[in-house]
């Protein structure tokens, strides 16, 4: 019995990737890779703010489509928006300075963002006010549980879900938490943020009609866990940051699922770059949750799953990096929640974690 338990003691650390097969479908799972090598620097102090101006928890962070100007969808500098009048929605130039805040006194939790190849801004407004908040801030009532589409000056050119009602029906969400528009112009959203919330996606056309929609609560093939990010690959695949199973999930744009991958941490937010690199910011695990894999970025092929790097999160008791973005040189942005940060990446060293 001791050299089993010492047997798989050696064995299951080194695996690195089972593949099984179910039904004609692939389950890939794997330990986490943390002997890959972190080829990258943080740069201090880059994003800088207005005097008075903190960033607040930011789950959602994306690239403009000039490849080079970072948008923040942040918490008002604080943990939620409610009765706040800052702007949460910032554009950050090439040199970290806010040339862009949009939005004040439109949003309750922002959460999701992503600019589409027009340009457009696309925001999940992620919750309700709480029957505490609207106490304080009345005016917070018929916001949240929504998703918007703006300019890059902040007119809104579509608006989806019934502000402030939560709902399992097609036209209604329930703490939605991301949004990503395909080629064709048909917009996904990923809706459910745990607890009673829900867990699916919607499709909807370019002009929000919808149609259809996947998922439920589980553990199993195209169930979610909190579905709390999307991303593209090169091919069109639908890859799903399904973080309360600790996977990725990928499918086709008609919801049918194709594979799954556990290699890449427990991922909070996911982003795929031209060349199908794929980062996965994980805000999440320890030994607990999601035993031996830690927090930070787990670098990657969207093409094959095979992990090639990993940014190290260095405060693993608060670490929080939710969201991940990539620019058009390859620096890395991620944006933190309970850490209430932003944080810039570069290729600059090599060495093991």
């Amino acid at each position: 019995m001791l050299r089993t338990s010492r047997l798989r003691g050696v064995l299951i650390p080194a695996i690195v990737a089972a593949v099984t097969l179910s039904a004609g479908a692939a389950y890939v799972y794997a330990q986490a890779p943390l002997s890959q090598p972190n080829p990258y620097q943080t740069i201090e102090n880059y994003f800088k703010l207005p005097e008075g101006r903190t960033i607040g928890s930011t789950a959602a962070i994306d690239i403009d489509r000039d490849g080079s100007s970072i948008w923040v969808f942040e918490r008002c500098g604080a943990s939620a928006c409610v009765g706040s009048s800052r702007a949460p929605l910032l554009k950050f130039d090439s040199s970290g300075k806010v040339v862009t805040s949009l939005g004040a006194g439109m949003f309750i939790y922002p959460h999701g963002i992503h600019v589409d190849r027009e340009g457009n801004i696309w925001v999940a407004d992620g919750r309700a006010a709480t029957p505490q908040e609207l106490e304080k801030s009345p005016d917070a009532r018929g916001k949240g549980h929504t998703v918007f589409k703006l300019t890059p000056e902040g007119k809104v050119l579509l608006t989806l879900g019934k502000a402030g009602v939560a709902g399992t029906t097609p036209d209604t969400f329930n703490q939605p938490t991301d949004i990503i528009v395909a080629p064709n112009g048909d917009i996904f959203v990923s809706d459910g943020h745990g607890g009673d919330s829900n867990a699916r996606i919607l499709k909807f056309t370019k002009d929000g009609k919808f149609i259809k929609t996947w998922g439920k609560k589980g553990a199993g093939p195209g169930e979610f866990d909190t579905p709390h990010n999307l991303a593209f690959d090169s091919r069109g695949r639908l890859f799903v940051a399904d973080r309360g199973n600790s996977r990725i999930q990928i499918f086709d744009q008609d919801g049918t699922f194709l594979e799954q991958w556990k290699q890449f941490g427990r991922p909070s937010g996911i982003y795929i770059d031209k060349s199908d690199t794929l980062y996965a910011a994980d805000s999440q695990s320890d030994e607990k949750v999601n035993p031996g894999f830690k927090r930070g970025i787990y670098i990657g092929s969207a093409k094959d799953g095979k992990v090639a790097a990993f940014i190290l999160d260095p405060n693993q008791a608060k670490g929080s990096q939710e969201g991940v973005a990539v620019d058009a040189k390859g620096n890395v942005y991620g944006s933190l929640t309970s850490g209430m940060a932003l944080k810039k990446y570069v290729k600059g060293r090599s060495s093991s974690q």
